[in-house]
């Protein structure tokens, strides 16, 4: 669900949403999504200092709450 989430505000945003991948790492009590973006658009899923990255970690956890995980998300370059 969480991968979903992400997937679908991240394309709303980039210019390349066909390149777009999300990798899921699935822990005991935590989950990591590790995000790739094409390098152009970089910038538009980190935004002015982080506040979208940070927004968008803000959904994320918002949302898993309700399940009592722990997500966090790594963009990575």
């Amino acid at each position: 669900m969480e991968k979903e989430l992400v997937k679908h505000i991240v394309e709303s945003l980039v210019e390349y949403p066909d390149q777009i991948d999300i990798h899921v790492i699935e822990g005991e009590k935590s989950t990591i999504l590790e995000l790739r973006v094409a390098e152009s658009d970089l910038g538009k899923v980190i935004g002015k200092h982080g506040r979208i990255a940070k927004a968008i970690r803000a959904l994320l956890s918002a949302s898993a709450s309700r399940t009592g995980r722990r997500v966090s998300l790594e963009i990575l370059d």
